[in-house]
């Protein structure tokens, strides 16, 4: 297996990968040292061993942290609140986040009402249609 922190295209999807070299291995990174030190000390609270390196790549330092697979659940737990817990808001403005929430829910209330109106239409030309074919088939009797 290729080594993914070696790609030019990263999407930052996970921050952990299969061991290139031993696959009973999963190697987790950080290039922020904040979530980097936190989630070593929760390794350490939860007395996990883990093998530590780091490596240079693009203009960045990552924090590589070895684990055996057979911890990977728990790990991962403690890899998603390492993550909540440094998170950031995708909007970091709150007046620009509230403001795109209530314009979605104007649309999608403008949306509701002019499916309800035209439901309601359909239903008319349809009882309309439906007595027209009334007339017709009592004049064709």
């Amino acid at each position: 297996m290729e080594n993914p922190v070696d790609h030019t295209l990263d999407l930052g999807l996970v921050n952990y990968v299969q061991h290139p070299e031993n696959s009973k291995y999963i190697v987790f990174r950080f290039a922020d040292m904040n979530r980097a030190a936190f989630f070593e000390s929760r390794l350490a609270e939860k007395e996990i061993w883990f093998e530590k390196g780091d490596e240079m790549k693009r203009n960045t330092n990552f924090q590589l942290y070895a684990i055996h697979s057979t911890d990977f659940k728990l790990v991962e737990k403690i890899n998603y609140e390492t993550e909540a817990k440094f998170k950031k808001p995708i909007i970091p403005s709150k007046i620009l986040r509230y403001s795109l929430l209530l314009f979605s829910g104007i649309i999608m209330t403008l949306t509701l009402i002019g499916y309800c109106s035209k439901q309601k239409e359909i239903q008319q030309s349809m009882n309309n249609s439906s007595q027209s074919m009334n007339v017709v088939e009592s004049v064709n009797k």
